[in-house]
C-alpha cells in the first residue's frame, strides 16, 4: 500500500476543511481534503475503516435489492404517473446511485490511493445525492399533503409536466450547489457559506415537513370525515413522519457535524474525523430507508409486490392456477384475480393515490 507520508500534512487539516479561514490551510479544492480523511482514517483507526467497510456493503446490497425492485415497480408496474411517482422514482434513482458509488469509494481508494482527482466521482456523488435525496423526500411530502388537505386549491400545481420541472430543477440546483462547494478554496471557506447551505439545505425542508406533519394531524381532527378521507390522511401522516425519522437519523449528524466544526474550529482532529466518517455512514444508510416511504406514496405500490411475490411462490404450487380459476365464476372481484396478478396489478394502478 503506499505510504500516507505525502499526504499527512494535508490530513491534518482537513478534519476543518469546512471551517473558519485558516492561512496555514494550503489553497487547493475542498474535495481534495475530503478525499484525505478516508486515508487518514485507515491510517489511524484501521480497525473502524473495516468496520465501516462492512457497513457500507451491506448498505449497498440492500439498498440495490430494494431501490431495483421499487424502480421496476413504479416504471414498469404503475401505469398511474402522477407528481408523487414522478418525485419517488427520481428519488429512487438517487439511492441507486449512492448505493453504487460505495464500491467505487473502496475501489479508488485501494487501487489509486493518493490520487486526489480520481476521488472526485466518488465525492461529487454522494454530496449531489445527499442534496437531491433531502429536496426529493421534501417535495414528496409537499405533494402528499397538497393532494390530501387541499386537493382542489392546488389542482394545477399537481400536473406531472409541473413536476419534472420541479425534478430538473432539482437535479440542476444540486449539481450547481455541490461543484461550487467542493470547488472552493479550502483555506477560504468562510462560516456564513456553510450555515446558508446548512439551512436551505437541511434546516428548512425539516421546517416544511414539520409544518405540514402538524397541519395533517389537525386536518385528521376535523369532524364528520369519511371513513377513506380518514385513512388517506393517516397514510400521509405515517409518510411525514416516516420522512421525518430519516432526517433525524440520515442527515442531523452530518450537518450537525458540519456546524461543530465551524463554531468551534479547535474540536479534537480525532474525535472530529470519527464524527465525520459516521456521519457520512449514517447519511448513506437512507437508501436502505427511503424504500419505506416509498409504501406509502400509492395505494398499489403494495399490493403490486404482494402480486408479485404471490406468482413467484404460485409457480411453485401444484394446482394453484386450476384452484384460483375455481373460484371465478363468484364473483366480478374474484373474476379479476382469476385472470393473474397482472390484471389485479392494472386494476389496482387504477385507483386513486392514498
Amino acid at each position: 500500500m503506499p505510504s500516507l507520508s505525502p499526504v499527512r500534512p494535508l490530513a491534518l487539516v482537513a478534519h476543518n476543511a469546512t471551517g473558519r479561514p485558516n492561512s496555514s490551510v494550503p489553497e487547493m479544492p475542498l474535495f481534495h481534503l475530503f478525499a484525505l480523511l478516508d486515508e487518514e482514517l485507515h491510517a489511524g483507526f484501521p480497525g473502524l475503516w473495516l468496520a465501516l467497510m462492512a457497513v457500507h456493503g451491506a448498505i449497498f446490497l440492500v439498498g440495490l435489492v430494494l431501490n431495483g425492485l421499487a424502480l421496476y415497480v413504479f416504471c414498469c408496474r404503475t401505469q398511474a404517473k402522477t407528481p408523487s411517482v414522478t418525485y419517488t422514482v427520481n428519488l429512487v434513482v438517487t439511492d441507486l446511485l449512492v448505493g453504487l458509488s460505495l464500491p467505487v469509494r473502496f475501489t479508488i481508494f485501494y487501487s489509486a490511493q493518493g490520487c486526489l482527482r480520481c476521488a472526485f466521482p466518488h465525492i461529487f456523488g454522494y454530496f449531489l445525492n445527499m442534496h437531491c435525496s433531502i429536496l426529493f423526500l421534501t417535495c414528496i411530502c409537499v405533494d402528499r399533503y397538497l393532494a390530501i388537505v387541499q386537493p382542489d386549491g392546488c389542482r394545477r400545481w399537481r400536473q406531472p409536466a409541473c413536476a419534472k420541472a420541479v425534478c430538473i430543477f432539482v437535479w440542476l440546483a444540486a449539481g450547481a450547489v455541490t461543484l461550487s462547494v467542493l470547488g472552493m478554496a479550502a483555506g477560504g471557506v468562510p462560516c456564513c457559506r456553510v450555515f446558508t447551505l446548512t439551512v436551505f439545505e437541511f434546516l428548512l425542508p425539516l421546517l416544511v415537513i414539520s409544518v405540514f406533519t402538524g397541519r395533517i394531524v389537525c386536518a385528521l381532527s376535523r369532524p364528520g370525515l369519511l371513513r377513506q378521507g380518514h385513512q388517506r390522511r393517516v397514510r400521509a401522516m405515517q409518510l411525514l413522519l416516516t420522512v421525518l425519522v430519516i432526517f433525524l437519523i440520515c442527515f442531523t449528524p452530518f450537518h450537525a457535524r458540519q456546524v461543530a466544526v465551524v463554531l468551534w474550529p479547535g474540536l479534537p482532529r480525532r474525535a472530529s474525523l470519527v464524527a465525520y466518517h459516521v456521519a457520512v455512514t449514517l447519511s448513506s444508510l437512507n437508501s436502505c430507508m427511503d424504500p419505506i416511504v416509498y409504501c406509502f406514496v400509492t395505494s398499489s405500490f403494495q399490493a403490486t409486490l404482494r402480486s408479485l411475490f404471490r406468482r413467484h411462490s404460485a409457480d411453485y404450487e401444484p394446482g394453484s392456477g386450476e384452484a384460483v380459476a375455481h373460484k371465478g365464476f363468484k364473483g366480478s372481484s374474484h373474476h379479476i384475480l382469476s385472470t393473474g396478478p397482472r390484471a389485479l396489478t392494472q386494476a389496482l394502478a387504477k385507483e386513486p393515490e392514498a
